[in-house]
């Protein structure tokens, strides 16, 4: 992927700043030290603290200097942020709208958002209260070791589909998910609503692939495959069939392989965003 061709994004905040173990902690025992201080009503981020100083890391994005380019990681980040941004700005101004463009955090070890803690475990993610994507960049590292989802526009789709998150936001859709929560809808299972969200999101990030392509032709050989392959191995069927030896598709949030790879090609084939319509979809 020639990435290099993108413009860089002002809006990644790096927040790496005070990383390492807390105290000799790794992510399994991070989590046993946030549950526990739930349990004891503690603030985890204090707790956190107190071991080791400083795994977890609170975040003000008004405040943080936007990262640099002397990482060539960063840098990446940065020129996939970017290219999302000048995708979408356009997109929404056709459809005579203002794209909102959100910041991308960079972290290490654990996070606090205006969703609540995170660590690293939980993988990348979107918040809508503050409208920020958050990102520990070993996160690709497991992508490769784990996943054997490797490669630069593997590591791209998962920005994107954070990003597909955002755009949900400014459309709507994330608030249409939380009321329909709380009116007792169905939300889990191979045909409930988080399943449709992430599917969405899946085909958000292929409409930014096909006008980052149209942009910059910046797609070598095999990259394609890399984000096709890094969409079906984190598809719910085969990490359930990884981790617990069966499919159990009444618990799936995200989609099946296949239904990944499908809704990533969609928006892909030719950058339509009336396409992602997995709400009213009858075939996921």
């Amino acid at each position: 992927m020639r990435w290099n061709r993108g413009r860089r994004s002002d809006n990644v905040v790096d927040a790496r700043g005070r990383g390492g173990m807390v105290g000799g902690l790794g992510i399994g025992g991070i989590l046993v030290v946030v549950v526990l201080s739930l349990v004891m009503g503690e603030d985890p981020l204090t707790v956190l603290d107190q071991l080791g100083g400083g795994q977890a890391t609170r975040v003000d994005s008004r405040s943080a200097v936007p990262a640099g380019s002397e990482d060539p990681q960063v840098d990446f980040v940065r020129a996939v942020l970017g290219d999302t941004e000048d995708t979408w700005r356009e997109l929404f101004q056709g459809a005579g709208r203002q794209y909102q463009d959100p910041t991308l955090v960079l972290f290490r070890g654990g996070v606090q958002s205006a969703c609540g803690f995170a660590s690293s475990a939980v993988g990348p993610f979107y918040c809508p209260g503050d409208q920020q994507v958050y990102l520990d960049l070993q996160f690709f590292e497991e992508m490769a070791r784990r996943f054997s989802a490797a490669g630069d526009f593997a590591q791209a789709y998962v920005i994107a589909h954070e990003v597909g998150h955002h755009v949900q936001t400014l459309l709507g859709v994330t608030q249409q998910m939380q009321a329909a929560r709380q009116r007792g809808a169905r939300m889990e299972g191979d045909n409930g609503l988080l399943v449709r969200q992430e599917l969405q999101a899946d085909c958000l990030a292929g409409v930014w692939a096909y006008h980052a392509q149209q942009r910059h032709d910046w797609l070598e050989e095999g990259d394609l495959e890399e984000a096709l392959n890094a969409a079906s191995a984190i598809g719910d069927d085969r990490l359930q069939q990884q981790s617990q030896g069966r499919v159990v598709p009444d618990a799936f949030t995200h989609g099946t392989s296949a239904q990944r790879v499908r809704w990533f090609k969609t928006g892909f084939e030719d950058g339509d965003v009336n396409r992602c319509d997995t709400f009213n979809a009858q075939r996921l």
